[in-house]
């Protein structure tokens, strides 16, 4: 108890004596690794007394060995007032507050921090070393550090040494409050690119600067990756095209489809198709789709086909009114692009070039069949022409047409041509008394027909004929009218009737053949009888030929009665008596014309010249080998060539008395209208323009 007193005693006189107690040195913050050795300096002038170091205020005492704290010291000279603290190795726990203390001196330095670093461990990446993805979908990689580091490290993601951002940083703390573990996570969407990638996680932190590093490698599951190529690219239409489908893809292929403008390439399995090129290979291309156990991908290519020009979209008919621009368009497809031209129907000029036709302000004149040509291609196929009719919508154009002249109180034909478009309303027949679009009216008939095909782009075509029965003489002193009507006008003209007349020629001729007929009769008949003379004449008139309209009774009439009936039915010339054979007496006996079935012994038969009912004489149709116009002559040496019996037989009361087994008659058969007719050279009218004359007919009597 007394020593003590009297070092303080002693100290107390000492500072009296010489300088105070002080700090030469004092600890300051410092900042260590785990495991490594701490030093804390502490040196204190003017003093000779106890020293000693507090952690977090609690002291660690006296002694220099600091006995209980196995990793502790105090090193230095104490008598020069050095009092170093050691910590080796440096753990966690070390973590503190320190303080150097003279305590006989009551000197406290200031509180030094040690900071205890703790490198991270090597981070761990979930999944590693190799972690399996899926091409084209997302994932997340996962980098976790252990949470016994401190400072808490930070988690880097790189790639062939460049940092990836991005990343996701989550801490998860302890109960205690302390970290647990550090977790970053990386997203990303893999493709077949990436097969085969390393990738690096890096935990850093203040402890360890550099950092530690885990690598994970990627191993990519991906659809296939497909290239599609053709040889020849370029190719003409017909050639052979050779199609190649290359793929990689992990797990492998499965499968190959084929398919050409959507449709599937029936047949086609593997990864070659061979094809013959045509025009469609250039719009519809030609696609490869791979498959394996992930997906399926897809590519498709179009060859560059040359093919002569196709025609896609024809020229449509056009019908504009007069006055308005018309446009014609036609389409032609090719490779390379066809050239076309238009034209004209029927002319070489060309109008215009390229798909449309433009026709300004048309008139009457441009109406007509145009024309879109395209040439054949470099391989000679393709091309062609076609063509559209431009209608020109005007007043009715009428065109008188040739009409045959006609014979006074005969029929008569007057025709017109009407083109018109729009169609006219009526065609309308006019003359001095009155006018007639259709149907009958007196002595006139108007019927309407189609125009002929052939004369284009005027609209349809009409024919009307107006029919004139019974031609009177102011018929071929007036004029007729046609006219038309539609909504854009009226168009019309005038048209005459020809007249005919041969009737004079006609009597001349008949009188001449008649004259000739009777005097060949009279000296043919002097010559027979004379030749005859003496012979058998015939005793049987039983079987006659009956002209119609003679009565039963006039067989009994006298010779002056039989002459006079003659007299009315004109000259008589006997036919020819070849068929008259002699029978056992000497008698001239005749043949059956009929072979028995009506027992006709004899027959006589006379060629009757009449008057027609109008007065004029009467004759035979014209031949039809005749060209029209030509006078009306009728050959009648067959019949007057014939020999004459002995006697000049006249006829009695009606009867034809000359033996003959064929009777001579002409009919004439009026027919009906017929089609009209365009040839100037051909007669409106098939039909006779004579009147049918009355003829009697033969009757055979058995």
């Amino acid at each position: 108890m007394l020593v003590p007193v009297l070092l303080v005693l002693s100290f107390c006189l000492r500072g009296r004596a010489g300088l105070a107690p002080h700090f030469l040195q004092q600890p300051e913050d410092q900042v260590v690794l785990l495991g490594d050795e701490a030093r804390l300096p502490c040196a204190l002038g003017a003093y000779r007394g106890l020293v000693q170091w507090t952690k977090d205020g609690l002291a660690l005492g006296g002694e220099r060995d600091l006995p209980g704290w196995s990793r502790y010291w105090i090193s230095g000279n104490a008598a020069s007032g050095q009092h170093d603290l050691h910590i080796r190795p440096v753990e966690l726990e070390d973590q503190a507050s320190y303080e150097c203390q003279a305590t006989q001196a009551g000197l406290r330095s200031r509180p030094a921090q040690l900071h205890v670093l703790v490198p991270p461990e090597p981070p761990q990446v979930l999944g590693g070393p190799s972690v399996s993805l899926v091409a084209g979908v997302p994932a997340n990689l996962t980098c976790r550090s252990r949470g016994d580091a401190h400072p808490t490290p930070e988690l880097l993601w790189f790639r062939d040494g460049v940092r990836l951002d991005g990343a996701i940083f989550r801490q998860t703390p302890l109960k205690e409050g302390t970290i647990g573990s550090v977790e970053s996570i990386l997203s990303l969407t893999p493709s077949s690119h990436d097969d085969g990638a390393t990738l690096v996680c890096r935990a850093r932190s203040q402890a360890l600067p550099a950092g530690k590093d885990t690598a994970v490698t990627l191993s990519l599951q991906y659809p296939p990756v497909v290239t599609l190529s053709a040889e020849p690219q370029t190719v003409q239409e017909g050639e052979k095209v050779t199609f190649l489908c290359q793929a990689t893809a992990q797990p492998p292929v499965t499968g190959y489809r084929w398919a050409k403008g959507g449709s599937p390439v029936l047949g086609a399995r593997g990864p070659v198709l061979e094809v013959v090129a045509d025009a469609s290979f250039l719009t519809a291309p030609v696609s490869c789709e791979v498959s394996n156990a992930v997906g399926s991908a897809n590519r498709s290519t179009a060859l560059d086909v040359q093919f002569g020009p196709i025609l896609q979209a024809k020229p449509k008919p056009l019908s504009v009114d007069v006055g308005e621009d018309a446009s014609f368009s036609c389409v032609w497809r090719g490779n390379p692009l066809p050239r076309v031209t238009w034209t004209r129907r029927g002319d070489a000029q060309v109008l215009a070039s390229g798909p449309t036709l433009r026709l300004p302000a048309v008139g009457p004149e441009d109406a007509g069949d145009y024309v879109c040509r395209a040439e054949p291609g470099l391989s000679g196929r393709g091309g062609g022409s076609a063509e559209a009719r431009l209608t020109v919508n005007a007043p009715p154009v009428v065109t008188a047409l040739h009409s045959t002249p006609a014979f006074l109180r005969g029929p008569a034909r007057l025709q017109c041509l009407v083109f018109a478009s729009p169609a006219p309303e009526a065609v309308v027949w006019s003359w001095d008394e009155g006018f007639l679009t259709a149907g009958s009216q007196g002595r006139f008939l108007v019927e309407t027909f189609p125009a002929p095909e052939g004369l284009g782009g005027q609209g349809p075509g009409l024919i009307s004929v107006l029919h004139i029965s019974g031609t009177q003489e102011s018929d071929f002193h007036r004029g007729f009218n046609c006219s038309a009507r539609n909504r854009l006008g009226e168009g019309g003209t005038q048209v005459s009737l020809g007249r005919r007349d041969l009737l004079p020629t006609v009597r001349i001729v008949a009188g001449v053949a008649a004259m000739a007929m009777t005097l060949l009769m009279i000296i043919t008949g002097v010559a027979l009888c004379c030749w005859r003379h003496g012979r058998a004449s015939f005793s049987k008139q039983k079987n006659l030929v009956r002209i119609p309209g003679s009565s039963d009774g006039s067989s009994s009439r006298g010779p002056e009665e039989e002459a006079g009936s003659s007299k009315d039915q004109g000259p008589i010339v006997h036919t020819d008596h070849s068929d008259l054979v002699l029978d056992e007496e000497g008698a001239l006996e005749t043949k059956d014309p009929t072979n028995g079935y009506y027992k006709v012994r004899g027959v006589s038969v006379s060629l009757s010249l009449g008057e027609a009912p109008g007065g004029g004489l009467f004759l035979p149709p014209s031949s039809p080998l005749g060209p029209p116009g030509t006078p009306t002559f009728y050959d009648f040496n067959p019949h007057l060539g014939m020999v004459p019996p002995c006697r000049l037989y006249r006829a009695r009361a009606g009867y034809l008395t000359t033996p003959h087994p064929r009777a001579f008659t002409s009919y004439i058969k009026p027919t009906s209208f017929g089609p009209p007719d365009l040839a100037p050279s051909t007669p409106p009218f098939p039909y006779a323009a004579f009147p049918t004359p009355s003829h009697p007919r033969l009757q055979t009597h058995v």
